[in-house]
């Protein structure tokens, strides 16, 4: 699965410099609002590239100024190892937080946790291994992974024992280095193995770890399951994780049929502390849909006062 095929305009990982010391997102011809929000929400590299700079480090930068305190990058394991240092440097000297990071298990979809087969839990636990230092290099909480697809050689009952098995091995690895794999159901194509959060909650139960916890993205989940907020407090003592994005587009708060402002109010309500994570594009191109962004996210927040 293509997880960011959605973001039109993302820099290409390693593209371009990555030095510290650019003055291009210092924003000095931009209306800074240095306020944070009510809620973490963490944009990801491209979402302000013109705006904030060409240079994700810019881009970081600008994302502070405009309130922001946390990021994502999926794409972080895939980052040379000095730029991984470099974006850590960054976000400490700012305060900000690190979300989730893709766990480099092989692919998403051919290597399935339901298959129960040697070769492909190998290949997880050895991302495992890799994301746990990966982690210790940016201060990161949270990596995201995805079992796969059906085995449909395989009873429902047999993947589902195959997957809980594999996850057991990796919280070996992960829950004494204090690094939790979130699991996140998709609705990219049926053929995945997780699709629903009552299902993603038996899981988590099943292996029973600090470390195996729930991805709940509300994009993913309108589209397979709707009825957000119940199916929220259904599995809410499993979920450490929030991301979102509207349906139909995948854009940002406000341009599609989920209502943000209660979503949010439920998650403030809850005393969600956590990241939200902003796992989707821009509805309009270059500054203007920068800006219209940061305009929703403003809007939908400040209902929260």
């Amino acid at each position: 699965m293509e997880r960011r095929k959605f973001i039109q305009n993302s820099v290409l990982a390693g593209a371009g410099t990555f030095t510290l010391g650019t003055q291009a997102a210092q924003g000095k011809n931009f209306n800074l609002r240095k306020t944070s929000f009510h809620l973490n929400y963490a944009p990801h590299e491209g979402m302000f590239q013109n705006m904030g700079g060409k240079t994700f480090l810019d881009q970081i930068r600008f994302m502070h100024d405009q309130g922001f305190r946390a990021i994502e990058d999926n794409n972080l394991m895939k980052r040379p190892v000095a730029q991984q240092e470099k974006i850590g440097k960054l976000l400490d000297q700012l305060g900000m937080t690190m979300g989730v990071f893709v766990l480099d298990k092989g692919g998403n979809g051919a290597n399935t946790f339901a298959a129960g087969k040697k070769e492909y839990t190998e290949i997880f636990l050895d991302g495992c291994r890799k994301a746990v230092e990966t982690a210790k290099r940016v201060n990161a909480k949270w990596t995201t992974v995805v079992p796969g697809n059906y085995d449909r050689n395989l009873p429902l009952a047999q993947q589902t024992a195959n997957v809980i098995d594999t996850l057991r091995r990796g919280v070996e690895i992960l829950e004494p280095q204090g690094l939790v794999m979130v699991l996140e159901a998709l609705s990219d194509t049926p053929n995945l193995y997780l699709r629903y959060s009552d299902q993603t909650y038996m899981v988590c139960r099943a292996v029973n770890s600090p470390s195996c916890k729930i991805l709940y993205d509300y994009y993913h989940m309108q589209r397979n399951e709707g009825d957000l907020i119940h199916h929220v407090d259904r599995c809410w003592d499993e979920i450490a994780y929030i991301q979102l994005g509207d349906n139909p587009g995948r854009n940002e708060p406000g341009t599609g049929e989920v209502y943000y402002k209660n979503i949010f109010k439920h998650l403030y309500e809850k005393g969600y502390k956590g990241v939200v994570g902003m796992e989707h594009g821009n509805s309009l191109p270059g500054k203007k849909g920068e800006q219209a962004v940061i305009d929703a996210y403003r809007n939908a927040d400040d209902f929260l006062s």
